[in-house]
């Protein structure tokens, strides 16, 4: 799958000295979230400094700016644009002062009706200084009447539905809350002394800080000096987590929901052969993503599992050429079939999903040039027929090919020689008991008011 993007990734840190190192340690274990920018907000106890720039984590930091960066309390995130804009204004965290003192936030999902709630707050005289849906947020906390920022988050909270795990840094503490549907994920590790939160446990494990459990739906945990951490549940828990951290998202040696993500990615594509069994050669994942669902696959049917296409991961992400016909060389570019490997052989290609279908159609069209005897397709989930409006950037439901087309009419689309998208049933049964998944990208049942 090369079209859907999940966005973002956030990581706080309290009670640890030069905090802001450890939050980029989070960061760059977490880059694969989002690689349109990257920022991190510290603070000393009196004022909160805050460094944002575009690009990769690796590029957007060295030694001597987070030595500068003094403070045992710090977050940091990484973004992938799903509301807002592509401009540094809309990259995160969003900084602050308001009449309490200072404050910044750190946001991972979406606000699906955040242009209604901001309406009201712009008839109240709140000027805004960017187009994302997290700057609400600031605006609600700052004109609560509450006496506190604990209970002004609250408040504010009180007045948002949709996805979030959020971070709220202030002088001198952390707050974390994940929405009552739990869309997004979000834990807490002890490390060196303190704390850590992070949208995934890879981060910790770069950190090397000790998971403790993940924080639950409808919860806020405060983190304060010389205190344990606080939990407080602001809303009724009614899970609903995003599925597709489980098919994508998330990265393979992390731990979430309850679940091995390499795990459940195995198990995918054990349930995936069982569904619809076929003779053929070898089996071959769409790398690097679906590498995990294409071994489950060969351990269930007994075919040999290949590497047969080679990903080049140092092509670009601003290949802009005047010509459709270059346009198309895009997919050629970053993978490549091994002939000798390929020639003359049934193929069963594992991909994580479709979504518009013309990345799939190329790859199709590619191993056929280059001798492959049979091309089937095999996807470890089912069919996207709906958008995300919980922090996933999907594309408008008309584009969805599997919104307007049966499975048979995306196989002669493809030109593959079969096709067979996971069920929802094997779906999940596929990450067990482990708490109840949102859907709706498959269902179009949704959770709020569009």
């Amino acid at each position: 799958m090369r079209e859907l993007r999940e966005k973002c990734a956030v990581v706080g840190v309290f009670g640890v000295k030069n905090a802001a190192k450890y939050a980029y340690l989070g960061l760059y274990a977490m880059q694969h979230r989002g690689q349109e920018a990257t920022g991190i907000s510290v603070s000393n106890g009196e004022r909160i400094a805050t460094i944002k720039k575009h690009g990769l984590v690796s590029m957007a930091y060295d030694d001597r700016m987070l030595e500068r960066a003094q403070g045992s309390i710090a977050i940091g995130h990484n973004r992938y644009s799903t509301a807002g804009e592509h401009t540094m204004m809309d990259a995160q965290p969003i900084f602050a002062r308001y009449a309490l003192g200072e404050m910044a936030i750190a946001h991972n999902g979406n606000f699906p009706t955040y242009m209604k709630i901001r309406k009201k707050l712009i008839d109240k005289g709140a000027i805004f200084s960017s187009s994302m849906d997290t700057e609400n947020l600031i605006h609600l906390v700052a004109q609560s009447n509450k006496t506190s920022l604990r209970l002004r988050i609250l408040d504010a909270l009180g007045q948002v539905e949709g996805a979030y795990s959020l971070l709220f840094l202030s002088q001198k503490e952390l707050f974390a809350a994940r929405d009552p549907h739990g869309f997004r994920p979000l834990s807490i590790a002890k490390v060196d002394g303190g704390y850590m939160v992070a949208s995934e446990t890879c981060a910790f494990d770069l950190a090397e800080a000790e998971f403790v459990r993940d924080i639950e739906p409808g919860e806020m945990v405060v983190f304060q000096e010389g205190r344990e951490p606080e939990s407080i549940h602001f809303a009724k828990s009614i899970p609903k987590q995003c599925i597709f951290e489980h098919i994508y998202f998330a990265r393979p040696d992390s731990f979430l929901f309850g679940e091995s993500v390499y795990e459940v990615r195995k198990e995918l594509g054990r349930l995936l052969w069982e569904e619809d069994p076929i003779k053929a050669d070898m089996v071959i994942p769409v790398p690097d993503s679906s590498i995990p669902h294409a071994i489950g696959y060969s351990q269930a049917s007994g075919l040999p599992f290949e590497l047969g296409i080679i990903r080049n991961h140092y092509v670009g992400r601003t290949f802009i050429e005047p010509t459709q016909r270059i346009r198309d060389l895009k997919v050629k570019r970053k993978l490549s079939p091994i002939r000798s490997l390929i020639d003359g052989k049934r193929l069963v290609i594992v991909d994580d999903s479709i979504v518009r279908g013309t990345t799939s159609k190329k790859i199709v069209s590619l191993l056929k040039r280059y001798g492959a005897k049979e091309v089937h397709m095999r996807i470890a989930s089912p069919a996207i027929g709906f958008p995300c409006y919980y922090g996933i950037d999907t594309p408008h439901q008309n584009e969805l090919i599997s919104h307007s087309k049966s499975t048979e009419e995306i196989r002669d689309y493809l030109a593959a020689d079969s096709l067979c998208f996971l069920s929802v049933a094997a779906l999940k049964k596929a990450v067990h008991s482990h708490g109840d998944y949102c859907l709706s990208c498959f269902d179009g049942r949704y959770f709020h008011k569009r």
